[in-house]
């Protein structure tokens, strides 16, 4: 039987505890899991592609150890089809928090299936602690002052406040 591989993308900017937590579902799923870090300079990243990386890598290495599936993060741009070509996946993970966000992955789903019907899209929910989370809120609530310790990892809380307060 043939290796697994999902593939998981994101900006991560930063990796949240609800990324974290779907990474580790994902993970249960495949037997290799790409988590691709997508340079979308148009978000405005508080975070260079390269610490991203750094970040996801650190954040995710229990999760490998703790399922058996590799984990690799590797950095992408362009479109998401090519990547997951390049590096085998039979799937893409999306994260669902709400159902705001179903409608737009439906039609990413849609898009993507219509480039190439090999690849599926799995959703998986995020747990309920994690499904208000996201990247953008979390800097947002770091810019202003707020506590984020219970939004991300503890490097990523580490490395988040260091920056909004350089």
């Amino acid at each position: 039987m043939s290796e697994r591989t999902g593939l998981y993308p994101g900006t991560f900017d930063p990796v949240t505890n609800g990324h974290v937590d779907v990474i580790g579902r994902a993970a249960r799923l495949c037997d290799r899991l790409v988590v691709g870090v997508s340079v979308n300079i148009g978000k405005g990243p508080l975070f260079p592609l390269e610490e991203r990386v750094e970040l996801v890598r650190a954040e995710t290495a229990v999760i490998a150890a703790r399922t058996g599936c590799k984990v690799d993060v590797l950095p992408f741009q362009g479109l998401l089809i090519g990547f997951a070509k390049e590096v085998g996946a039979s799937m893409i993970v999306r994260g669902l928090r709400a159902v705001s966000d179903f409608d737009y992955e439906f039609q990413m789903a849609g898009m993507n299936h219509r480039l190439d019907p090999g690849i599926e899209t799995v959703f998986l929910m995020a747990s309920e602690t994690n499904q208000f989370i996201s990247s953008r809120f979390v800097k947002e609530i770091a810019q202003l002052g707020g506590d984020i310790a219970s939004f991300v990892p503890a490097l990523t809380l580490e490395r988040t406040l260091a920056r909004v307060r350089a």
